[in-house]
């Protein structure tokens, strides 16, 4: 349990950290993208804007998210931290969309950028969300997932904004800054789509993709005294912490020593798939399931 623990603290410190340096560079990007005339730059901004809003959101509900059980919410308001990466995913969806309602028009109308400026400003855009994205290896829960991803974006985008910025040097090619720019936010806009899925699906109560339910059904059935198993079920707080629940069905003669067996036996197969709430319900053979509901086996 401590190491998970471990793992919140730290993914919840690094979003700090992250926010901070996201939030100081944005502002940097409004000023160097009006003062070098890029599309591109200013692309990157606004979508740095985004992110800094989802940084901060994350931060402050992924720390809200630790706290323990109380009230209304038995389990604990985890649950906040997969809020925060939908809404996450929601902003990046927005400034995906203004950003192409910018660059697009331009396209047909390319502007000659300031070359050399734009260079200056890549260099400290792949340095900055460089070492945000070193502060969030190894992310585990969702919501750092996707705030890593945001920076991970921006590091691939300063790199091609990079790369046209110094084939612009040489060359008078304008149309290159808005195209960067369109080429870059659909690719964003790709991942964070799929991002915004996987999140919807946590919502939704969907089993979670790192558990394969065939396997742990027959990890069950193969358990001493163990007849079959129904109504089976996997769900996930936050894309990180596993909950699962099932009907065991045992042998007749099933007795307390069997039985004290058969919960190790549980306890093992829970730490085996990294399942962080397992409830069983043992049941006997000859026993009618008190679920209305009918099960296959």
């Amino acid at each position: 349990m401590h190491h998970h623990h471990h793992h919140e603290h730290d993914d919840v410190a690094n979003i700090k950290a992250a926010f901070f340096l996201n939030l100081v560079f944005t502002l940097v990007e409004f000023v160097g993208g009006l003062l070098t005339n890029s599309v591109a730059i200013l692309s990157d901004a606004v979508h740095d804007l985004g992110d800094s809003l989802a940084l901060g959101l994350g931060w402050w509900l992924g720390d809200k998210a630790k706290e323990g059980p109380k009230g209304r919410f038995s389990y604990g308001p985890r649950r906040l931290s997969l809020l925060a990466a939908f809404i996450n995913a929601l902003v990046l969806v927005a400034g995906a969309v203004l950003v192409l309602s910018q660059a697009i028009p331009r396209l047909w109308a390319p502007q000659m950028p300031n070359a050399s400026g734009m260079i200056w400003l890549a260099v400290l855009g792949v340095l900055v969300n460089g070492a945000a994205v070193f502060r969030l290896k190894g992310a585990r829960s969702q919501n750092a997932k996707v705030v890593s991803w945001h920076l991970l974006e921006d590091v691939l985008g300063w790199v091609a904004v990079l790369v046209i910025a110094v084939v612009m040097l040489f060359v008078d090619w304008p149309i290159l800054d808005p195209l960067l720019s369109v080429l870059y936010t659909g690719f964003i806009l790709y991942n964070v789509v799929k991002s915004l899925w996987a999140t919807v699906m946590l919502f939704l109560q969907a089993t979670p993709e790192d558990l394969d339910m065939a396997v742990i059904e027959a990890e069950i059935l193969a358990l001493d005294g163990v007849r079959g198993v129904h109504h089976l079920h996997a769900w996930s707080f936050d894309g990180e912490h596993h909950v699962l629940t099932g009907h065991v069905v045992t042998d007749d003669g099933f007795d307390v020593t069997a039985y004290a067996r058969l919960k190790n036996q549980l306890a093992g197969l829970s730490r085996r798939h990294a399942l962080s709430h397992t409830t069983f319900e043992v049941e006997f053979a000859d026993e009618a399931c008190r679920m209305a509901e009918p099960h296959p086996h």
